[in-house]
């Protein structure tokens, strides 16, 4: 198992950047994958980018260059840089790790509200 803990979010004007972070309870570099959700209002949750334990990142289109998706497994954190914020990149976001054992378990922190307006 694992606790995950998103911080980072907040209100920020369009254009502008924030890192959120997600800390873990225990040793990210035993964790399958990890990776950043969001939800918008009236929207389902979709994939923003994941990094797996072999480097291997994925990205959502939408993203087009404008986010980062790193860890630093000395700290088990996992970051999401993202810049040139956008209206449309408010929702919630979350942080989810994949554990692999006899089965495959899913884990996800609260949220963290990101609101991106003027």
């Amino acid at each position: 198992q694992v606790q995950l803990v998103e911080s980072g979010g907040g209100l920020v004007q369009p254009g502008g950047s924030l890192r959120l972070s997600c800390a873990a309870s225990r040793d990210i570099s035993t964790i399958y994958a990890m990776g950043w959700y969001r939800r918008a209002p009236g929207k389902q949750r979709e994939l923003v980018a994941d990094l797996g334990n072999n480097n291997q990142t994925q990205y959502a289109g939408f993203v087009k260059g404008r986010f980062t998706i790193s860890r630093d497994n000395a700290k088990n954190t996992l970051y999401l840089q993202m810049n040139s914020l956008k209206p449309e990149d408010t929702a919630v976001y979350y942080c989810k790790a994949v554990i692999v054992g006899l089965g495959t378990y899913e884990f996800w922190g609260q949220g963290t509200q990101v609101t991106v307006s003027s």
